[in-house]
């Protein structure tokens, strides 16, 4: 999954930054509302975490513009206000979901998880290709029922191909999407991962397909 982090403070963008990565959610982060509406203008991104306080442009306007584009991206808004009729303004305005602070940490990233699935179309936390399943709860793959034993990096490869299941997803995306920023990753580590994951799924009933020009899809075999 990739977040686009809209978010002023500069102890919480940069605490938050680590701790969704942590936890295997690649963060791009802003600390103004021009920078927010350029990034989602590139349309590469899974799910919108909005702070409101935003200089440049204020979070209001950073989703009245996104949905304006008819951008379905699903947005949740960070917020100190806990009134009614600030949460139904921006229900209005287009936000999906809305989170007082202060908040855990486990509440944001369950959160951000429902509103994945629930974008796709799953709103069960288990995400599958035919025998290949991925419990999200648990964070664990399975194949065939039994436990896939998976490097970081092959299970971060694989969770974003599921997350995209009969999409093609090019090296870029998935290493926009894998590693972070400041990591020194060339795509053939795309490469080499996919490689590998074939090799696991030898005569499984999944694989991954090439598909020249677009990139890598997860398919059922």
């Amino acid at each position: 999954m990739r977040a686009l982090l809209a978010e002023d403070d500069f102890n919480l963008g940069t605490w938050l930054s680590k701790a969704l990565e942590a936890v295997g959610i690649q963060v791009e982060w802003v600390n103004d509302g021009r920078l927010a509406d350029k990034a989602l203008q590139a349309n590469d991104h899974d799910v919108l975490i909005l702070d409101l306080g935003l200089p440049g442009l204020d979070g209001q306007e950073v989703l009245r513009r996104l949905r304006s584009r008819d951008q379905r991206l699903p947005a949740i808004v960070l917020t100190a206000r806990g009134a009614l009729t600030d949460r139904v303004e921006m229900l209005n305005l287009g936000a999906d979901d809305f989170l007082s602070k202060p908040f855990a940490l486990a509440e944001l990233e369950a959160r951000l998880h429902a509103l994945v699935r629930r974008a796709r179309g799953v709103e069960h936390p288990r995400l599958s290709c035919g025998p290949l399943v991925l419990d999200t709860a648990r964070k664990q793959f399975l194949l065939g029922g039994e436990p896939l034993a998976l490097t970081p990096r092959e299970g971060a490869v694989l969770r974003v191909l599921i997350q995209h299941s009969g999409e093609p997803m090019s090296k870029q995306q998935i290493l926009s999407r894998v590693f972070s920023d400041d990591e020194d990753v060339h795509p053939e580590v795309v490469e080499v991962m996919v490689h590998r994951l074939r090799k696991r799924f030898e005569s499984s009933g999944v694989r991954i397909v090439t598909m020249r020009g677009l990139g890598y899809a997860l398919e059922a075999a």
